[in-house]
């Protein structure tokens, strides 16, 4: 029940957030407003003293039979400086002239002269606009005249056309009020009651969040988070290698998750989020059977990952002798050092990093998988962030702070983008600056590409891997590569390396790029183009263009490729790149049938 429950939590919770966000911005929008200019008092004129009712009127018996409707209750008063008398009766308001006894009629000239008694101000009056309802004037049925004055308040005066009296003063500030009042208080046709379903939704939506979140805050604890470790039952785990070579065991305490035993024990694991569920790269095998995948395993494993044991190792727990195995092997164990020996800015914001291992690169090292760097702690002036004059226009509108600064040591994934064959034995990484923004919101800049972009020839690093399983088939099958941005990294590799092998199916690589500046290695791209018949490079622009339109890469290989592709079932893909670019091409491929086992994808496990 919790992984559903956790999830209607999220969007229950996100929409009374948002409700909340709105109660408290009205009122102290409301709160902020002068109630003197919500009242529209400088535009009131001031109350004239009420004259002594005069003599020679006619008897209240008389204006009785004057009225045409019988009259519940009658009113003396004034209507201007005539005296009147005001009968109420079902039908509404009756106003007989005391003097005469005759009916008055209220009509566009006298409410024009009513609302200019009540006015003060330089305003001029409109012609009067009859109205038999208006939310401004709510709390009153009659129907009644309107007259704006036209002044810097944009006020406006309402007269009762039956009783001729001033029913309410109107300004620009009110309209103001009433539409912050109007959110407040959740009424959105008449403005008046507290009462409606939606305020009572939101209470009950708010007490169900409350009772919910209490019972997730319980079901997230574990007995073993209160009792000491050194009281807990010792569980075995055993690591082995993917292809059953024991690797080492170690002693767990019960409870703890894998990825915090095998860190106490030196081992770890590929990870970017430091074992917070959110990275995905903490991968591991449970042999024997695995328990049920958690809702951070469904997020970041596939299906196909799932069924075979495949877990994440900072949400699984040792609650007995455990065996699993890791990818990466003896990596695990062990780091290295390679001296920068090239750096070149492919793009104004990729660049190709090439490292000389201090050891030899052994086969494991393949098209598709990654290093993680280990990135030091350091504060760096801006000016550590060197780029060619070429690219000045690019980086100095970039909002960076003065001091770039890292104050934890991290681990940062990055993939290989060259055959290590073809680098002469070569690392070569490529690596995207982060500036810190992200859909108009600040962030830091990433600090593994801050760490990268300061790097010059003759630097050391240090690094662990390879790890990852994102990799050619080995089958002669026709190929679709579909990629954007540092995604350019494990593709290139691995199509290189086919071609280089003499791989003879078909090869098909669309690229997707704002514009023509921001693709890396399209002329090398177009030249294996030309010297391969089975291979084709396909670059696609999202953003300036000339003389053509912007298009996204997973709707233009849908439209110019797939859409008519006589064999879909007989292709494999290969995707890499953002996540947003990497969700809609995975779901288009679903949407035409493609099945999950031909689709192969590094998400930088972001």
């Amino acid at each position: 029940m919790t992984p559903w429950m956790r999830t209607l939590h999220k969007w229950v919770g996100l929409l009374i957030g948002l409700q909340f966000v709105v109660w408290l911005g009205s009122g102290l929008m409301m709160s902020l407003l002068d109630p003197d200019k919500i009242e529209g008092n400088a535009q009131r004129a001031a109350k004239m003293d009420v004259p002594a009712w005069p003599a020679d009127t006619v008897s209240p018996a008389q204006a009785l039979r004057a009225a045409k409707h019988p009259a519940a209750t009658l009113d003396s008063g004034w209507l201007l400086q005539q005296p009147v008398y005001r009968l109420q009766s079902p039908e509404g308001t009756e106003v007989i002239d005391a003097r005469n006894g005759r009916r008055i009629d209220v009509d566009a000239a006298l409410a024009l002269r009513v609302a200019q008694a009540a006015y003060r101000g330089d305003g001029v009056p409109a012609t009067p606009q009859y109205l038999e309802k208006t939310l401004e004037t709510r709390a009153n049925p009659d129907p009644v005249w309107r007259v704006d004055f036209g002044d810097a308040q944009d006020s406006t005066i309402y007269v009762s056309a039956h009783s001729g009296q001033v029913m309410e003063h109107r300004n620009a500030t009110w309209r103001l009020f009433d539409i912050f009042w109007m959110l407040h208080i959740m009424d959105y046709s008449e403005r008046v009651n507290f009462n409606k379903p939606l305020v009572v939704g939101m209470g009950i939506g708010g007490l169900w969040l409350a009772l919910t979140g209490f019972w997730l805050l319980v079901t997230s604890f574990h007995l073993q988070e209160f009792i000491p470790r050194r009281w807990r039952r010792q569980r075995q785990l055993m690591v082995f290698a993917p292809g059953g070579a024991h690797l080492r065991t170690v002693t767990a305490a019960n409870g703890d998750s894998v990825y915090v035993a095998l860190a106490r024990e030196g081992v770890n694991l590929p990870s970017n989020c430091g074992g917070g569920q959110s990275c995905g790269l903490c991968e591991v095998r449970v042999r024997g059977g695995a328990g049920k995948a958690t809702a951070a395993d469904r997020s970041h494993l596939a299906d196909a990952k799932l069924k075979v044991g495949c877990r994440l190792a900072c949400n699984l727990p040792v609650d007995e002798d455990l065996e699993i195995e890791v990818a990466g092997g003896a990596s695990l164990w062990t780091e290295h050092w390679a001296t920068v020996v090239k750096v070149e800015a492919v793009t104004p914001f990729l660049r190709e990093i090439h490292l000389q291992p201090e050891h030899a690169a052994d086969a494991q090292f393949q098209p598709g998988c990654y290093l993680q760097l280990h990135v030091p702690e350091y504060a760096l002036p801006r000016s550590a962030l060197w780029h060619p004059d070429d690219h000045r226009d690019d980086w100095t509108p970039l909002p960076l702070p003065a001091t770039l600064q890292n104050k934890v040591a991290v681990r940062r994934s990055y993939s290989l983008a060259m055959p290590v064959s073809a680098a002469a034995g070569q690392l070569v990484l490529l690596a995207r600056f982060s500036p810190g923004w992200q859909e108009s919101r600040r962030h830091p800049p990433g600090k593994g590409s801050t760490y990268l972009y300061t790097l010059r020839e003759g630097d050391r690093v240090r690094y662990s891997g390879p790890f990852g399983d994102f990799a050619l088939s080995g089958v002669e099958r026709e190929k679709i590569f579909i990629g954007a941005g540092a995604g350019m990294a494990p593709l290139r590799a691995m199509i290189q390396q086919r071609l280089e092998e003499g791989g003879g199916e078909r090869i098909h690589y669309w690229y997707g790029a704002r514009n023509a500046r921001d693709c890396p290695y399209a002329a090398q791209m177009q030249a294996l183009a030309e010297q391969h018949s089975n291979f084709s490079w396909h670059p696609v622009w999202s953003g300036d263009t000339e003389g053509g339109s912007a298009r996204r890469v997973h709707d233009a290989i849908h439209e110019d490729l797939l859409r008519q592709h006589p064999d879909l079932a007989g292709c494999e893909f290969y995707l890499c790149g953002p996540p947003a670019m990497l969700a809609a091409t995975r779901q288009l491929l679903r949407t035409l049938g493609v099945e999950e086992s031909r689709i192969a994808y590094d998400d930088f496990k972001i």
